[in-house]
């Protein structure tokens, strides 16, 4: 009976789930339990290969100048499709104006940049069933139907005919030419009557961020059902003041494009790193981005050393980066992603990852200025398994499963940084284990 109660003293006692180590061993084991954390690591930035960024049920506009990995802009190229098929625009429609409306769920960066954005109608067929990437482009026609330049408000409520509405872009189609209007209004009646040869004769639009040359940042926009739409403002000889919503929704084909100009805008250790392939930088300085921009690729190469024809039990493994800097308009993100990549591209998670995020980690603590990650199922399963590889890891602002039309960007301190600054912590593997023979 004293035990059990023992037993349930120690197990109910609440502890942060990344202080649990060798204070649950047995007293009597504590003298074969070791810890380390000045195992070497290897660590350097790579480029991120491109992301399928398809019928998300977000679009992301914007351009950023960052001071350290440059210039980034955002296309969204979307189908539209008739809200109601076998439309009616009635005798003699005549055109008021096309608005392409945007509404707002979120923003990064700076919002009092000028923006810039261009429209034009694409003349290369999309298709639900195919696969889009981050890199990609779709063909369009030359005519430009607009050139706006806007101020983001991602928080302010617009008027409408003197009723206010959520926050939204607007982008009038109509300003520089009706050809889209008028298109769209003559439409016969065998092409309004069903989407699917609809979108052979309008195929969509191409809505393309321009580059800034300072600051800038990125709003994404919900593209689900009922909310951006492109409408028609119109009349005919029955009726003024009529209007037709073309949707996006989650049946049009759809996708976004990061443009990173091949880095030419980055800082100079940037570039050396990541563009020159210089990885023995990545003990300084670590360049996380995302919107398929770069990841950290990190090995831990003497892992079975540890060994030395005994077996070890690990307890406690910490991998553990921290952010130096204190920018507070391009914050860091909320939490990264650590994974593996298999010798055909496949992605795969730490077995530590399905034992919950409060175990798994990767969320970024501000008290501490850091992202750590529990690593110790993966590092078990390496050292028990003498045949098992001891491959790359790769961390990433985003998590593989998720949507990957984030945006958010950190410098973090590499294995030996260089020049001091106000916080000297460096990329760590936080290790301890008991010897089992």
């Amino acid at each position: 009976m004293c035990g059990l109660l023992l037993l349930l003293t120690l197990f109910s006692c609440k502890k942060d789930s990344y202080e649990v180590g060798i204070d649950i061993l047995p007293p009597s084991d504590t003298l074969g339990v070791c810890y380390t954390d000045t195992m070497t690591v290897i660590a350097y930035t790579v480029l991120h290969d491109s992301s399928r960024t398809d019928e998300s049920s977000y679009g992301m506009l914007g351009a950023i100048m960052d001071p350290v990995f440059g210039k980034t802009s955002t296309t969204i190229y979307s189908q539209f499709l008739l809200s109601t098929e076998g439309v009616d625009f009635g005798d003699n429609p005549v055109l008021d104006s096309v608005i392409l409306m945007l509404y707002y769920t979120g923003y990064y960066g700076d919002t009092n940049t000028l923006q810039q954005v261009k429209v034009y109608e694409l003349s290369e067929d999309l298709y639900t069933d195919s696969s889009y990437y981050s890199n990609q482009t779709a063909a369009t026609y030359s005519n430009l139907l607009a050139n706006q330049y806007y101020k983001p408000r991602p928080t302010d409520s617009v008027k409408i005919y003197g009723k206010k509405a959520a926050p939204q872009l607007r982008i009038n189609l109509s300003k520089r030419t009706k050809y889209l209007g008028n298109k769209l209004l003559s439409a016969p009646a065998s092409i309004l009557g069903d989407n699917e040869v609809f979108v052979t004769f309008f195929k969509g639009l191409a809505i393309e961020s321009q580059p800034v040359n300072q600051k800038g940042g990125f709003i994404t926009f919900s593209t689900s059902s009922g909310y951006s739409n492109l409408i028609l403002y119109y009349h005919n000889d029955d009726k003024d003041s009529l209007s037709y919503d073309l949707t996006i929704g989650d049946d049009a084909a759809r996708f976004t494009r990061f443009n990173h100009y091949k880095y030419a805008d980055a800082c100079p250790e940037f570039r050396q790193q990541v563009l020159y392939g210089d990885t023995a930088l990545g003990k300084d300085k670590l360049f996380l981005q995302a919107m398929s921009g770069t990841r950290i690729k990190v090995q831990i190469p003497y892992l079975r050393s540890l060994i030395k024809n005994r077996k070890i039990a690990i307890s406690n493994a910490q991998l553990v980066f921290e952010n130096p800097d204190k920018d507070t308009t391009l914050s860091p993100p909320e939490k990264l992603s650590i994974y593996q990549i298999d010798s055909a591209g496949n992605i795969g998670l730490l077995a530590d990852y399905y034992e919950g995020s409060s175990y798994y980690g990767g969320a970024y603590k501000e008290s501490t200025r850091t992202y750590p990650f529990r690593i110790t199922l993966y590092l078990q399963d390496i050292l028990d398994d003498e045949t098992a590889a001891n491959p790359y890891l790769y961390i990433s602002p985003i998590d593989p499963l998720e949507d990957v039309l984030y945006c958010g960007r950190v410098i973090l301190n590499g294995t030996s940084p260089f020049t001091p600054n106000y916080r000297s912590g460096k990329l760590k593997l936080k290790l301890t284990y008991s010897k089992l023979q």
